[in-house]
């Protein structure tokens, strides 16, 4: 799945029951990220973190969704597991987890190793991770090695920053950057521009090529 591809409508069984996933999304965004397989360790921990952190998640009108190509009831008995090790998981398992027994979601998705694909006995879905958009479009993609665990915080930095340069389209946001602190001008928008969207003020950094193209500010 590229940027700005469509996810296409499907629909699975899951630990919380049928999903139909264009009804499920409604006008939310979506973490949908897959797993190699249940009762792996590392899989283990990235559930635990994300269903720990439901309530941030929440607070950005997104939904969280699990894979994995196992079927439902293994999924259910790992969720146990989960629960278990991650003791600070609060009530219910807050979000459903995808049965893909024949691997069919998996392949449709691209989340497939390249070398496994085409055979059902070693195949395994990679760690892959799809931020949509409520228009059902990949706004970010991040893909795993089997061997990497992902970090939760990271993934909420990029829903703010998504989301905040959806609301102002105007900028964009810098490395390492958090909510609250300044981003940038888009190279796009003229100093005029700049001034009328930005009254409070922005600041310019001189480059030694002459160009004008690092502005920033933190009045959005």
């Amino acid at each position: 799945m590229r940027l700005n591809s469509v996810v296409p409508d499907f629909k699975a069984d899951s630990t919380k029951g049928p999903i139909q996933f264009y009804d499920w999304q409604g006008d939310s965004w979506v973490l949908l990220f897959s797993h190699p397989s249940d009762f792996t360790p590392v899989c283990t921990t990235e559930l635990g973190r994300i269903a720990v952190n439901a309530g941030q998640f929440a607070k950005r009108n997104t939904k969280c969704l699990a894979h994995s190509v196992d079927d439902t009831q293994s999924h259910i008995n790992w969720v146990n597991d989960i629960k278990s090790y991650c003791a600070d998981i609060r009530g219910e398992f807050p979000f459903p987890i995808l049965a893909d027994p024949n691997r069919q979601l998996a392949i449709s998705l691209g989340m497939i190793d390249e070398k496994q694909r085409d055979d059902p006995e070693s195949a395994k879905t990679v760690r892959a991770l799809f931020i949509i958009s409520p228009d059902h479009r990949v706004r970010l993609s991040m893909f795993y090695p089997m061997t990497t665990g992902r970090n939760v915080d990271e993934i909420l930095r990029c829903i703010d920053s998504l989301q905040l340069t959806d609301r102002f389209k105007a900028v964009a946001t810098p490395a390492n950057w958090m909510p609250g602190s300044k981003v940038m001008i888009l190279p796009s928008i003229t100093d005029e521009e700049a001034a009328k969207l930005f009254p409070k003020g922005f600041d310019r950094t001189s480059m030694p090529s002459g160009g004008n193209y690092v502005r920033t500010t933190e009045n959005y």
